[in-house]
């Protein structure tokens, strides 16, 4: 990994936690990533539940919603794609301290991948808005159906793609 790459990620751990504690006043899920694995098969909890276990994490307190962005768009945890996701979700509306934080810092030091990043942009503005849904409540609903209510089907086939 670059060190570039590192900086990013050393920034992202270290700012995850302020800005949970500053800006984050709800109520967490109270979920953990064994109970979600328990959701029915085509359930998006079921899904967000295999994220987590494939990339051997659990949800974070207070921003579990990032999370289901993963799940929702099928995008990976690699620095880049962290990064595209915060466009991908600006695109469709979203607004906060950390994703402005994530998207400046994020291009100005990794502007290697600003064509993804602009087509991430793209699908979000293209796309239903879904960035304020309260997805605790969408856990027991079929993925395929929410991402058909959320993208087109041209959109779905870029975002598994990604």
């Amino acid at each position: 990994m670059s060190v570039r790459k590192k900086l990013i990620e050393w920034l992202f751990e270290k700012s995850k936690e302020v800005y949970t504690n500053l800006f984050k006043s709800h109520e967490p899920w109270g979920i953990n990533k064994r109970q979600l694995l328990a959701y029915p098969k085509d359930s998006f909890g079921k899904h967000l539940g295999l994220f987590l276990d494939k990339n051997n994490f659990e949800l974070i307190s207070k921003v579990e919603r990032h999370d289901a962005y993963h799940t929702l768009t099928g995008y990976g945890i690699k620095v880049e794609d962290e990064i595209a996701l915060q466009y991908l979700c600006f695109g469709n509306g979203k607004r906060s301290p950390y994703l402005y934080g994530a998207i400046i810092l994020g291009t100005i030091i990794l502007p290697d991948y600003y064509k993804y990043y602009y087509q991430s942009y793209c699908i979000g503005k293209k796309a239903n808005s879904f960035h304020h849904f309260d997805y605790k409540e969408l856990l027991t609903i079929s993925i395929h159906d929410l991402r058909q209510v959320v993208f087109s089907k041209s959109q779905i086939n870029t975002l598994i793609k990604i």
